[in-house]
This record gives structure tokens, sequence and C-alpha cells, in this order.
């Protein structure tokens, strides 16, 4: 319980983090949209995602793991699909200029918007559960 828990809120709250750094997610209820579709990724997460990367072991083998997001994806698709309110829309990052870097602006759509918030969800999951472990 106490795992599903914690898979719960560092879901919900990496969804929260992502939908301001980078428009293209919509909660249209606001907040009760953003927990239930935390919940839902969280037990997609738990349940099918390691079912999707054993199907796709021999491809993520022969590009030694990119294809691992494409599991997050998928599990991403479930999600859009069984939280009424949580859409995609498309993946809008403004770009980001500083005195060392320029990050440019990226416009992505369709399922390459699924992939681009599926590294991002991942990233800043795995972000997370490192700090708090």
């Amino acid at each position: 319980m106490k795992t599903i828990l914690k898979h719960f809120v560092i879901d919900a709250t990496s969804l929260y983090l992502i939908s301001l750094a980078v428009r293209g997610l919509v909660f249209e209820n606001g907040f009760v949209t953003i927990l239930l579709a935390g919940g839902v990724l969280a037990i997609t997460t738990m349940l099918v995602r390691p079912v999707i990367n054993l199907l796709l072991l021999p491809i993520n083998l022969i590009t030694f793991g990119l294809f691992k997001w494409i599991g997050q994806a998928v599990s991403l698709y479930i999600v859009t699909l069984a939280v009424p309110g949580f859409k995609i829309l498309d993946f809008a990052f403004r770009g980001m200029a500083s005195y060392w870097f320029i990050i440019p602006p990226i416009n992505l759509d369709g399922i390459m918007a699924f992939i681009a918030f599926s590294f991002l969800i991942s990233t800043t999951s795995s972000l997370i559960y490192w700090i708090f472990k």
C-alpha cells in the first residue's frame, strides 16, 4: 500500500510540474483531474508498463534501451483514454536562453508529443524518487 501511495504522489507531482513547464497537457477539471490522472498513471506504470517493456524487449535490446520511453508513452496514452478531462494536445516548449546555453523552442504533435511527455515524466519521476530515497 505504501508503494502505491508513493507512486501516486510522485506521478501526480511530476504531471503537475511538467504541466507548468511545458504547454500541451490539459486538465479540464483542474486539481481533481491531476489527482485522477496521477492515480491512473501510477497503476498503469506498475501493471501495464512492465508487460509492454517485456513485449518490446527485443527492440529495446537492439536500440540499447531507447524503446523504454515507448512503454511509458503507451501507458500515458492509456491514461488519456481512461481519465476524462486529461488530454495531450501537443508538446510546446517555448525555449530557454541563458548566458551559457540556448534551448530552442520545440513543437511536437501526435505520437511524438506522447514520447516527449513520457521522456519528461520518466525523468522527473526518477529525479523525485532519487531525492526521496
